[in-house]
């Protein structure tokens, strides 16, 4: 893969790829409820299982590009193809890429540049 290329290489399947994304969820919610922090205050804060994909997807791509952070303009190429190549996480890409904010709190460890 090329540092221009925006096509996601493919990981593993999509129920292998939930299945982590719900492993990780897991572990996100027992450390808060373990710091004392109130479900009702977290839990609509966190993603869903499939929007965890896509960031995990995205994250990937990010990393495959030498960790450089996307443009907006190449996060919403990359977002695209994820939706291409994993039909059933179309509806995630589209929640993820109609947000004002796109970038939650559980979502720290990767920025876009707003350049």
């Amino acid at each position: 893969m090329t540092a221009n290329d925006d096509t996601p290489r493919r990981r593993a399947s999509l129920e292998l790829l939930r299945a982590e994304a719900s492993d990780e969820l897991a572990v996100l919610i027992h450390e808060r409820l373990r710091g004392g922090e109130d479900p009702w205050d977290f839990m609509e804060d966190l993603p869903s299982v499939d929007e965890l994909v896509v960031l995990i997807l995205r994250a990937d791509n990010i990393s495959e590009n030498g960790g450089v952070r996307p443009t907006r303009a190449r996060n919403y190429r990359v977002l695209r193809q994820i939706a291409l190549d994993y039909p059933a996480l179309t509806k995630a890409v589209w929640r993820i890429l109609g947000e004002e904010e796109p970038h939650r709190r559980w979502d720290a460890s990767v920025r876009l540049d707003v350049s």
